[in-house]
């Protein structure tokens, strides 16, 4: 779940990291008079992604005639595919140096991984590109932590113009903001030292993780829902996992790390994958509207079923997708990967039922499939 800058800022200040004071508003006329109490300001579009500033979606002004006009300009307009509903008037900031901060999960560690960079302001992609040696990294085993002494040893020999004890704490800070909220990215660009000598967190960026939503229940009505798909909104309500994608090769799998996988394949073969939706032991009785949920997307051109047992026995999967298709009766290629507990007669029911056997491997099935949909192109 993503949180806009207003929502995300708050963190911050209760872990003791400085930001400017603001107000949120939905119409000039509440910007107008937030900037009577604050002085100068800056006016920010609130939407859940970044690049704000190269798309008009950050303003000064110095007068309330100016921060109407501002925010005039600002809401309605439409960023990365959010429609402007508020913005945050703030004060602005006599900014003389800026860096970067982050700690986020880290797939290669499989853990949180702190970041810090001299290059703040910027985009992180770009620093990273212009000069990777900026960009200092630590990986955190959540069993020590990370305190002070980690953070200035992350920190060594860089020139932080003697802020070097602030930046340090600001990272434990951000670090413990980080686990104390189940965050996924907790990200502060800039983090700015003012001309009075304070750090001062300009912009903030947090993603909780969804699995954590119901342990932080107050705090998830201030974030704003994931934008879905017709498609995903219908999965959803079935309680079924499924992503929307902008491929052509549907992918049916049991359980997420395999359904990753397969589409991993497809990707490997030079396909794309139309969708996610991993069915596991619900499958028996679930298999029909998750087949009508992946072929209701008009580009899907072939269809890789990919099933590993375990505890699920994959002759019991196998069972429930044959009854759906014999209801759906789909016209696209099928192509089945049939490995583990009950391969045997789900083999045998996939001879008898359809004529057809499984492919020996699952990276044949997926090679299969996507020549399939290469050769089907606008058909269907």
């Amino acid at each position: 779940m993503n949180f806009q800058e207003h929502a995300a800022k708050p963190l911050l200040a209760a872990a003791g990291i400085a930001v400017p004071a603001s107000q949120p508003a939905r119409t000039p006329e509440a910007a107008a008079a937030a900037q009577k109490a604050l002085g100068p300001v800056v006016v920010k579009a609130q939407v859940p992604t970044g690049k704000r500033g190269k798309a008009g979606g950050i303003r000064k002004a110095d007068t309330p005639e100016q921060t109407r006009a501002a925010a005039e300009a600002i809401l309605g307009m439409t960023i990365d595919g959010h429609r402007v509903e508020s913005v945050l008037v703030e004060s602005r900031a006599d900014i003389k140096r800026e860096f970067y901060a982050a700690v986020m999960n880290d797939p290669a560690s499989k853990g949180p991984l702190v970041l810090f960079s001299t290059l703040g302001g910027m985009d992180i992609e770009e620093a990273a590109a212009k000069d990777a040696s900026a960009i200092r990294r630590a990986a955190v085993d959540i069993r020590d932590g990370f305190d002070a002494k980690a953070a200035r040893a992350m920190l060594k020999g860089l020139d932080l113009g003697g802020k070097d004890a602030q930046v340090a704490d600001v990272l434990v800070r951000l670090y413990q903001v980080y686990r104390d909220n189940d965050a996924e990215l907790i990200e502060i660009n800039p983090l700015a030292v003012t001309g009075d000598g304070r750090m001062v967190a300009l912009d903030c960026k947090f993603v909780m993780d969804d699995s954590a939503v119901k342990r932080h229940e107050e705090l998830a009505k201030k974030g704003t829902p994931e934008k879905v798909t017709g498609l995903e909104a219908k999965g959803r309500a079935l309680g079924l996992r499924y992503i929307e994608l902008d491929g052509d090769v549907g992918v049916l799998a049991n359980g997420a790390g395999l359904t990753m996988t397969t589409m991993d394949v497809v990707c490997h073969h030079g396909g794309k994958p139309a969708n996610f939706l991993e069915i596991g032991g619900e499958a028996y009785t679930q298999a029909k509207p998750a087949l009508e949920l992946v072929l209701a997307n008009p580009n899907v051109r072939s269809l890789v079923i990919n099933f590993c047992g375990a505890f699920a026995r994959t002759d019991v999967m196998t069972e429930g997708v044959l009854a759906a298709l014999d209801a759906i009766k789909p016209k696209l290629p099928i192509h089945w990967s049939v490995h583990g507990t009950g391969d045997v007669e789900a083999r045998a029911m996939l001879k008898e039922k359809l004529g057809v056997m499984p492919f020996a491997t699952m990276d044949q099935a997926c090679a299969a499939a996507v020549e399939s949909a290469r050769k089907a192109g606008g058909h269907r």
